[in-house]
């Protein structure tokens, strides 16, 4: 009896957790039960999603950084093309809900934020951050998790930049504004499904004429070094599947919170508490005199949903990068990189807080709200990634390189 490998030797397409695996899958485990006893069994199961969340951003490595840099730099659209696709199935799944307000039985609300000054000016400030610091809001945290020790660095500044903004956003909301509008309440569900489709096509289609015309030819998906079962649990996943991954999964969080997925909130609460620490008086500041934030203040972080799911990302990201055999974190950092980390940082903290939210509580939630100030969010965005990019060469001494894992 012969046999085709050793004991020693496990096969390549079978998954090895190692210390750093097997520790975030028992915290993701444990988690799940302990917030389930102490906070309800839907804080439990937020924490689970957003292991899930982490698990499908990293397998995706899917990026809203990377791929808008792509686009800037080199006319390159596929990764812009998916997230309209993201954003299409988004509208289509949400919409319906959101204008009756409820799910299941249970009241539903969209980010749906006034479209304004604020927006404009910190969508900007959050799209330079982006290209800086490495990564949006998701970036930051499914690479962090994932074993980038930049991204801790991009992470910290992320708060110490969410906790200034706190200081002045009232500053912000009272300078001139649209008031908060979704498309489905002029036009109604399929109104406003309609009028989302006709938007997110034809961004595609310009992503699309750009591409051949500066490249002949439009860009196909890399194949993929594994296959079958294995690619599903290792990674890499296809773009396409990590975006539908995404959309029911934050489907899953308006069911669970009543709200859709969110990241940045979180961040000013972090800082707020430490700040306390440190013994700021916080308390004092408008922003955290607001009933709910100031309830958000007094109570634990493991009450609050949106702390709890990022936990969930970042515990999920560690999981898929051990099980990918990426997790090697390195401390051989440039100082040039730490230097955009720590302006980039505190540009997408402070960006994200007047603008209402960042890539996902803005972008991709408050479109799929329809909000009015998730387009704008977006255009404001786009320009300042595309300045973001021009400044990259400096930090990163780089001319044209795009990193796939990157943000």
């Amino acid at each position: 009896m012969t046999f085709s490998a050793s004991p020693a030797e496990p096969r390549a397409d079978m998954p090895t957790l190692g210390i750093p695996g097997l520790g975030a899958l028992i915290v993701l485990v444990a988690g799940t039960l302990a917030l389930g006893v102490a906070y309800g069994p839907a804080q439990g199961a937020l924490f689970l999603v957003g292991g899930a969340l982490g698990i499908s951003l990293y397998h995706a490595a899917f990026g809203f950084t990377s791929a808008w840099r792509v686009f800037i730099a080199e006319g390159r659209g596929r990764g812009l093309r998916v997230q309209m696709l993201l954003l299409a199935l988004a509208v289509i799944l949400f919409f319906p809900f959101l204008a009756s307000g409820t799910l299941f039985g249970h009241e539903v609300r969209g980010n749906i934020s006034p479209a304004g000054i604020g927006v404009m000016v910190g969508a900007f400030m959050f799209g330079i951050g982006m290209q800086l610091g490495g990564g949006c809001a998701s970036g930051t945290l499914f690479t962090a998790g994932g074993g980038n020790a930049r991204m801790l660095v991009t992470l910290f500044f992320f708060i110490v930049g969410s906790l200034i903004g706190t200081m002045h956003t009232q500053w912000w909301a009272a300078l001139p504004a649209l008031p908060a509008t979704a498309l489905f309440q002029p036009f109604g569900a399929l109104g406003g499904i309609a009028v989302s489709l006709l938007i997110f096509g034809a961004i595609a289609a310009l992503t699309v004429f750009v591409e051949k015309k500066r490249n002949g030819a439009l860009e196909q998906a890399p194949p993929s070094p594994r296959h079958g079962l294995s690619r599903y649990l290792r990674g890499p996943w296809p773009l396409v599947f990590g975006a539908v991954a995404l959309v029911i999964l934050n489907f899953a969080t308006l069911a669970l919170a009543g709200r859709p997925w969110g990241i940045t909130s979180a961040f000013a609460l972090w800082g707020a508490k430490g700040a306390q620490l440190i013994g700021i008086d916080v308390a004092s500041w408008p922003h955290w005199q607001q009933p709910a934030n100031a309830k958000a203040l007094a109570q634990s972080v493991f009450a609050d949903v949106t702390s709890v799911m990022d936990f969930g990302i970042i515990a999920g990201a560690m999981l898929a990068a051990a099980l990918a055999g990426k997790f090697a974190p390195s401390l051989d950092i440039p100082l040039r990189s730490v230097l955009a980390a720590v302006v980039g940082g505190l540009l997408l903290g402070y960006g994200a807080r007047i603008a209402y939210g960042c890539n996902i509580g803005a972008y991709f939630s408050g479109i799929a709200s329809g909000s009015l100030h998730g387009y704008l969010w977006a255009v404001a965005a786009f320009v300042g990634n595309v300045i973001g990019v021009r400044l990259r060469p400096w930090f990163f001494m780089e001319r044209s390189v795009v990193r796939r894992m990157d943000g």
